[in-house]
């Protein structure tokens, strides 16, 4: 059985890592060894995961957690380059900094995030719960192996190692020396442990959850939070309504507040494009934050669910990114991605020699274009019914007498 990941993410203080621990605790009751990553020194309502960061410690039968420990992960990644640079550094008499001299940087907790999920796969268990950052650092994050990996191959194309024999010829012609074996190797190095995390977030067998605690706050944002997802080639496949109240007895204040839930509810039940059937879950407010193992099973959290080989959007399994190129009647080649919630005034497109740059609110993606849409022009694109189309026509200079004949 192919390991099953779920991503688990929403917005700030809406109980992410008490859901991840839920879900967690619940595919366990199926006898299924579990891990839960978490960048909390404690596993939620299971409790403290010990001192020693990146190990799994074992919570119960089944069940693992190991703490995602963005400064460690700096430390150790930051010695390790030090060490590996010390000749150099020896010749320009820089004095090593001490681990205990080094404070983590922004964005290390998101390195750290894709360490641990390439560990994890590498792993013998039978299902992955991560516990990730509120939106939108979480889409950030999981959008980060394709944007690092897009870099490497801008800046040290694999197929200019080829001509390595010819380096001392070329370096001496140009007049400059040419990047060395080892930078390349390196650049490969690290394209594999990117490529490693980007296959597991992409994989169909990887479900993602947000949680939010109904209200108008929580559906603008995850309109907003939709958009953001689907230009990155992701989709939520379950909403955790967090924090339901129960019913208000007369109390005023709690009968005002249950129904700007109840109509957030209703919202999100209503728009089967968003939330098809079975993938809203309401969980109730216990009156207190949940702590131990029984409180986690009185919130209902179901079991992760079983992928079968494909997405159950219909998304083709070798196209992660969810992107088809088509023919259209007119003989125009059609690039086209879903953007729900989108409006066409936050929609910027511009090309850029081989890649198109979406620009959509606050959110931005750089798309490697085909090698069939290489050899077009773009002649327009259009927003419509939550769908971004872009029209291309092929340039006669580039395609063989009478065009593409196919998608």
């Amino acid at each position: 059985m192919p390991l099953r990941t779920v991503l688990v993410t929403g917005l700030g203080g809406a109980g992410r890592t008490t859901v991840a621990a839920a879900t967690a605790l619940a595919a366990t009751r199926r006898g299924e060894r579990t891990l839960l990553l978490t960048p909390e020194p404690a596993a939620g309502p299971l409790g403290p995961l010990g001192p020693g960061p990146g190990e799994p410690a074992r919570v119960t039968d089944g069940l693992w957690a190991a703490r995602i420990d963005g400064a460690a992960h700096f430390r150790e990644e930051f010695l390790g380059l030090q060490e590996r640079s010390a000749a150099a550094l020896d010749l320009l008499g820089a004095e090593p900094l001490r681990a205990d001299e080094l404070t983590e940087l922004p964005g290390s907790d998101r390195f750290a995030l894709l360490h641990a999920l390439r560990t994890a796969a590498a792993g013998s268990w039978d299902v992955l719960v991560v516990d990730l950052p509120p939106l939108p650092d979480a889409i950030a994050a999981l959008a980060l192996p394709g944007e690092l990996r897009r870099y490497l191959r801008r800046l040290l194309p694999a197929e200019r190692q080829a001509a390595r024999a010819l380096r001392p010829v070329m370096a001496q012609l140009a007049g400059v020396p040419l990047p060395s074996r080892a930078l390349y190797e390196a650049a490969a190095r690290k394209d594999t442990e990117l490529a490693a995390a980007q296959l597991l977030i992409e994989d169909p067998a990887t479900t993602l959850t947000l949680v939010a605690e109904p209200g108008p706050a929580a559906e603008e944002a995850l309109r907003t939070a939709r958009t953001g997802l689907a230009l990155h080639g992701l989709r939520a496949d379950t909403l955790v309504a967090n924090k339901v109240l129960p019913p208000a007895d007369g109390h005023p204040w709690v009968e005002a507040a249950a129904a700007r839930q109840q109509k957030s509810l209703d919202a999100w039940r209503g728009d089967p494009g968003a939330w098809p059937a079975g993938t809203v879950h309401e969980l109730p407010h216990l009156g207190r934050e949940p702590d131990g193992r029984d409180d986690l099973a009185a919130l209902g959290v179901p079991p992760p669910k079983d992928v079968p080989g494909g997405a159950a959007d219909g998304r083709p399994p070798a196209d992660p990114w969810w992107v088809e190129d088509r023919r259209a009647d007119d003989g125009l080649l059609v690039w086209c991605l879903p953007l729900p919630c989108a409006a066409k005034s936050e929609l910027t497109l511009v090309r850029r020699g081989d890649e198109l740059l979406l620009t959509v609110g606050p959110f931005r993606r750089i798309v490697p274009l085909s090698s069939a849409l290489r050899r077009c022009t773009v002649e327009g694109a259009a927003l419509t019914g939550g769908v971004l189309r872009v029209r291309f026509a092929p340039d006669p200079a580039l395609w063989p007498k009478g065009g593409p004949t196919g998608p």
